[in-house]
């Protein structure tokens, strides 16, 4: 008996530290049994593969200038979905975190992005929020949402985050 390549795709919706944090657990466990993982960030969901360091407001409208220096600036950025408490919940998960050896957030996007987790951003998202692709992460492609699909109807499994 052959067994057949399986693929998990996931499309994150949500740009918040807890929320990412699920979807990055899912990526790395299913990269660890030889899973296809393809991730799928849409809207907020695009904060967490932002480049802190490549992040540029050189030909951006003023709404897009302000809608970047509003948004979060990358993975340790992101605030939490319930508690936040203008970042004390966080820093109390975090604390939390650590106790228990569990890594962080920007960890766990390096572990994907070693297992070959394929990281995309959704052309209308990208667009509307006014990110450039030389702001995201390396390896990271823009493709549409039909794209997207059409990958996705080939995933054994499919989440919404």
């Amino acid at each position: 008996m052959t067994v057949q390549e399986k693929k998990l795709s996931l499309i994150l919706f949500s740009g918040e530290y807890d929320k990412a944090m699920a979807a990055l657990i899912l990526a790395n466990a299913a990269g660890e049994l030889d899973i296809t993982v393809n991730i799928f960030f849409a809207f907020w969901g695009l904060c967490l593969i932002r480049d802190p360091e490549r992040m540029s407001l050189e030909d951006k409208t003023a709404f897009e200038k302000m809608f970047g220096l509003a948004a979060p600036n990358g993975p340790e950025d992101l605030p939490l979905s319930r508690m936040n408490m203008a970042g004390f919940g966080k820093a109390m998960l975090k604390e939390m975190m650590e106790d228990h050896d569990t890594p962080d957030l920007s960890a766990f996007l390096k572990g994907a992005q070693k297992k070959g987790v394929s990281f995309f951003a959704c052309k209308l998202s990208v667009d509307v929020m006014g990110f450039k692709l030389d702001e995201f992460l390396p390896g990271v492609e823009i493709i549409t949402a039909k794209e997207y699909l059409q990958d996705s109807l080939e995933a054994d499994i499919q989440l919404f985050i």
